[in-house]
Parts: structure tokens; C-alpha cells; sequence
């Protein structure tokens, strides 16, 4: 037996550690993931390396913008002369061509206007004849004016003779030099009045007279309020913001609807400053529509930058100069035209968001304005309307 006052040894109170085996499949695993994110890292670097390089030194110069929409010409179809809406023949969503009738208002007070004014022009027409034929009065009148004088100039010599030797007597001789006055004072009065009545129809006919000129404008103006009874599409597009109804009363300036035209759509993209640098008049860009998705690329130029940055035209625009500043890239409206043909194959509406990017490779152009447009002229109604002056010559001709 063990004393127990003697001390035990270390080797004999430790407890034996148990013999661990090291597996050679687990030692390996921490070296292949290392390698494996090494490779991962590698494959990343040449990966970012190549992009770098065909970003910087090969691809093409371009600036995109997603802040850029649909932008066009809304039309506004207004009343031009007061009436009542007898008709509506176009609702929002539909598409009119140019001259299809939009609105028939009440005719019946432009109609008797019309007739007031044809019965103006002929009552014109029948006076200048009578001034004509004054004319011809007054001429004679002049002839038979003359005659009354040498009748009563030969009449005064006569008794002036007589009365020499005694056979008149001097109240006579009075009375026949009275007679010379009166009949001098008519031939005046006979030659004034012809001047006056010359005056009227000088150098003109019936057809140019300015009496019958100021009736002919008066018929085209009654005419011009008769058609304007009738509004029709003065370009082809998509009916929109119809606020008329039938049966309402309407004066002279109310909108009554707008005409969109889709095939005359351009893209407003608003560029950052940062970007105006490369920007050309004339250069290529690609339009990408929210609405078609990448599938349907449209194809474009730049035709013009704004002459300032949204916040130079806005309402209230912004006091710097005020207060504290924090500086702010200001965006500036560059605006893209569009190929009519493809627009026709997939339309826009205006408003829509777009994705622009615009090819700078090509810096020629100038930086800012565009050519002169193409007139852009719709229909609308004419004063000198074929019908209405065929029916001015037969007032004309029927009053002759």
C-alpha cells in the first residue's frame, strides 16, 4: 500500500491524452479554397482589365441620359366666333386626318349675317351705277349751263347797245347784267358738282369701286364667321383634352379639344452639363422607349440644345446669390428628331420616358442652333375661298 503522506509524482496524477490522427483529405481542403479564391480574384482582375480596355480605348464616344421624354406639337382646337355646339364628330383617342370636320356650331345668326352682307354689296353695286350715271348728268348739266350764259352774255350786249341809243332803259340794262351773274354762278356750280360727282367713280369701275370693295370685304368677313361654324382638323393626329359638349355655349377663344400629331414627335433628353462638352448639332442617336423596351430601337440626330438649363425658364427660378449655396449640376434640354418611318412602324405618345444616347465620335457640327425647320402650316379657312368669290361676281354681275 501507498503511504498517503508521501507525495505523488506528476507522472503518476496526470491523466493520459488521447492519441489524435491527423486525416490528410482535411489538411488539403484550406489550401484548395485559398487557391480557388486566388483564381476567382484573377479571373475578376483580367475580367475588369478587358472591359477597361474596350471601354477606354475602343468603344465610341457616346453620352446617355435617362432624363429624357416624348415631346410634341399639341394643337389646340379653340372656338373662333361664339355659337352653339350642334354636333361633335371627334372624341379623344381618334385619329383625324387634316380637314375631317371636329365640331359643327349653330350657323343661323352667321347665316343671316351673311345674307345682310350680300344684300349690302348689292345695294353698293346699284349706287355706284347711279354714280356713274350722275356722271353723264352733270356733263350735261354743265352743257346747259354754258348755253344759259352766252344766252344771257348775248342778251346783255343786245339791250347794252339799245340802251346807247336810248331804246332801253337802265333798270333793263340792270336786270340783263344780273342775268350774266346768275347764269356765270350756275356753270360754276354745274362744274363743281360734276367734279364732285367725277370724284366718286374716277379712274375705277363698278367691280373696283371703293364703295363696292368695302362691301365685297364685308361679305368675306361674314363669310370667314360662316365657315368658322364649322371647325375641321387643321393637321393629322390623335384627338386629345376634348372638354365640349353638345348643346353648350361657347364664345370666341374657348378650347374645345387638341390635336396630337404622333408622326411629328421629337425626344427631349436632358443632359447634365458634365456632358454638353462632346455634343454636336448633327450627331447620330439611339432612342430606347419604356413603353417597347429594348426590342425597338429608334434612330435619330441631334438637332438643337436649349439656350439654358430648366432652372433659368422655370417659374420661380433659383436665387444663388441668396443665402446659402450648394452647387447643383443643372441639366440643359438637347433635342433629338426622330425617323418618320419608324415612328410609323411603333408610335409615340407624347410624355413617354425614353433612354437617349448620342454618338460624339463626330464634333464637327456646331455646338449650338439647327437649320431653319420646314414650314409646318395647317388648314384653315381661307378669305379668298373659290366659292365664296364666284359668289361675290354674281352679285356683282346680277346687281350690274
Amino acid at each position: 500500500m501507498t503511504d498517503p503522506r508521501t507525495p505523488a509524482t506528476p507522472e503518476a496524477e496526470a491523466p493520459q491524452a488521447p492519441v489524435r490522427t491527423i486525416d490528410p483529405a482535411a489538411a488539403g481542403r484550406p489550401r484548395t479554397r485559398k487557391r480557388l479564391l486566388t483564381l476567382l480574384g484573377l479571373v475578376v482582375l483580367i475580367g475588369v482589365a478587358i472591359w477597361a480596355v474596350f471601354h477606354f480605348l475602343f468603344a465610341k464616344p457616346e453620352e446617355e441620359t435617362d432624363d429624357a421624354y416624348v415631346a410634341g406639337d399639341v394643337v389646340a382646337i379653340t372656338a373662333r366666333d361664339p355659337g352653339t355646339v350642334l354636333a361633335i364628330h371627334a372624341d379623344n383617342t381618334q385619329t383625324v386626318r387634316a380637314g375631317q370636320p371636329l365640331i359643327d356650331l349653330d350657323p343661323a345668326t352667321a347665316d343671316v349675317g351673311l345674307s345682310s352682307a350680300e344684300a349690302e354689296l348689292a345695294r353698293a353695286v346699284r349706287s355706284t351705277r347711279a354714280d356713274f350715271s350722275r356722271v353723264t348728268q352733270s356733263d350735261a348739266q354743265v352743257v346747259q349751263a354754258r348755253a344759259e350764259l352766252a344766252r344771257a352774255t348775248d342778251d346783255y350786249r343786245r339791250r347794252r347797245g339799245a340802251a346807247v341809243e336810248g331804246a332801253v332803259s337802265g333798270e333793263e340794262l340792270s336786270h340783263a347784267a344780273d342775268q350774266v351773274k346768275v347764269a356765270r354762278a350756275n356753270l360754276q356750280l354745274a362744274i363743281a358738282q360734276g367734279r364732285q360727282t367725277q370724284a366718286t367713280v374716277q379712274g375705277t369701275d363698278v367691280g373696283s369701286n371703293p364703295a363696292v370693295l368695302a362691301a365685297i370685304a364685308a361679305y368675306r368677313r361674314a363669310a370667314i364667321t360662316r365657315g368658322h361654324m364649322h371647325v375641321a382638323a387643321p393637321i393629322t393626329g390623335v384627338v386629345a383634352q376634348r372638354t365640349v359638349q353638345l348643346g353648350q355655349q361657347v364664345a370666341a377663344g374657348t378650347p374645345l379639344m387638341a390635336v396630337v400629331p404622333l408622326d411629328r414627335v421629337w425626344v427631349d433628353a436632358n443632359f447634365r452639363e458634365t456632358q454638353l462638352k462632346g455634343l454636336r448639332i448633327g450627331q447620330p442617336a439611339t432612342v430606347v422607349a419604356d413603353t417597347y423596351g429594348d426590342d425597338v430601337v429608334y434612330h435619330g440626330r441631334v438637332i438643337g440644345v436649349g439656350a439654358g438649363s430648366g432652372n433659368a425658364f422655370a417659374l420661380l427660378p433659383a436665387q444663388n446669390a441668396s443665402g446659402n449655396w450648394i452647387k447643383i449640376v443643372q441639366r440643359v434640354p438637347v433635342r433629338i428628331a426622330l425617323d418618320a418611318r419608324e415612328l410609323a412602324a411603333n408610335p409615340l405618345r407624347v410624355g413617354l420616358s425614353v433612354k437617349a444616347t448620342v454618338d460624339t465620335a463626330d464634333a464637327r457640327g456646331a455646338r449650338l442652333g439647327s437649320p431653319a425647320a420646314a414650314a409646318y402650316r395647317g388648314q384653315s379657312t381661307d378669305a379668298r375661298d373659290p366659292a365664296v368669290e364666284a359668289q361675290i361676281r354674281r352679285i356683282v354681275a346680277a346687281n350690274r
